[in-house]
């Protein structure tokens, strides 16, 4: 299953940089805008310390880990909606993308120009966000266009398509996003199909430098930004340049020593991977055998047969059932033997719902 998050920000805000360490791909990042003009698209592995005590039971061959796609698209300006500096390439790029990344500049450095000419992380916040309803709002219009005929005509699925986009077209011109409409099943399920950029989950990162990152909590520009996200909004504090010095260094207890150094537990980086795994409501199951052990990932609420379709779309098709042992009990009774000793083997059914964690072998017909 591949998955995307696309990092966007204004120009020179950190996002190639940043696209850089979390990647450990080198690309172009230049005191000007509009460096990026082609995605660049990279894939992550999700490191996961439970495969790694997976592996140390059954002792495979290769241990593979479940991958994240990351992809740093352009600097977006005011008016990109209307095609500002390449806007409207811009945005159709960020249409591919299942999550999105914002990275909003913080850190003052006279170098380093900005397209507004100063900083102001609020400012810049709400200048990406409204391009990114305009183009919203010029997609639902046509969209109400195209189904109020079929709504009109008494259609059921177009009464209700219709209804949607409305609600959606009331939020976006008083300046609400997509995903903080009040919309049923059937209705999101329609929304969907749209594309709209603001109904995609967001996270955005605080770039920071070294010096506001040591007392992040008490510093101006990430407490504005922090005070102007609604409490369901998620915010990362990271010293992107900081970040992309860590990746450089491949001594280990050297890396330790600079995260001390800044008072930092966990990388930043590590923080944003997980955060954005967790932000599309994302789980992992996996397979141990002793060619390879190995992690999957699948949509949380997400029945069995769909979860072995993740592997191979014939699994789904003739699932029979899935041979089933938690994480926990793996671990405690060394392995498949002994927890099948123990009594913690089960056999699940297509109902079953997979649980994070679980260690599946798909059984399935010809």
């Amino acid at each position: 299953m591949s998955l995307k998050a696309g990092i966007v920000g204004l120009p020179n805000v950190g996002k190639s940089t940043l696209f850089s360490a979390i990647t450990k791909k080198q690309v172009e990042a230049s005191n000007y805008a509009f460096t990026t003009i082609e995605p660049n698209i990279s894939s992550v592995p999700l490191i996961d310390k439970r495969l790694v005590e997976i592996a140390k039971i059954i002792n495979p061959d290769k241990i593979v880990w479940a991958t994240f796609d990351f992809v740093d698209i352009a600097g977006l300006v005011q008016g990109a909606s209307k095609g500002e500096g390449l806007g409207n390439k811009f945005l159709a790029n960020i249409r591919e993308v299942d999550a999105i990344i914002h990275v909003v500049r913080c850190f003052e450095d006279k170098n380093i120009m900005h397209v507004a000419n100063s900083v102001d992380p609020v400012r810049d916040k709400d200048v990406i966000n409204y391009e990114l309803m305009l183009a919203d709002l010029e997609t639902i219009t046509n969209v109400i266009n195209r189904v109020a005929k079929k709504a009109k005509s008494g259609d059921k699925d177009g009464i209700i398509e219709y209804n949607a986009a409305q609600k959606v077209q009331k939020a976006l011109e008083a300046n609400q996003p997509v995903r903080d409409v009040e919309l049923d099943e059937k209705e999101q399920k329609f929304i969907k199909g749209c594309h709209l950029l603001t109904f995609k989950p967001i996270i955005y990162v605080a770039n920071l430098s070294n010096e506001q990152f040591a007392d992040y909590q008490n510093d101006k520009n990430f407490k504005a930004l922090k005070d102007s996200l609604k409490d369901n909004e998620k915010i990362i504090p990271i010293c992107v340049q900081l970040e992309s010095e860590l990746v450089a260094v491949e001594d280990e207890a050297e890396k330790m020593e600079l995260l001390n150094m800044y008072g930092i537990e966990v990388s930043g980086l590590d923080v944003l991977t997980r955060e954005a795994f967790d932000l599309l409501n994302l789980e992992t199951y996996f397979t141990a055998g002793k060619i390879e052990a190995r992690a999957w990932v699948y949509h949380k609420g997400w029945a069995a047969p769909r979860c072995a379709g993740v592997i191979h779309t014939d699994f789904e098709k003739k699932f029979i059932k899935a041979d089933v042992i938690s994480y926990d009990d793996f671990i405690e009774f060394g392995g498949e033997q002994g927890a099948k000793n123990a009594g913690k083997l089960r056999s699940e059914g297509k109902n079953y719902i997979m649980k994070d964690g679980d260690i599946c072998h798909f059984k399935f017909g010809k």
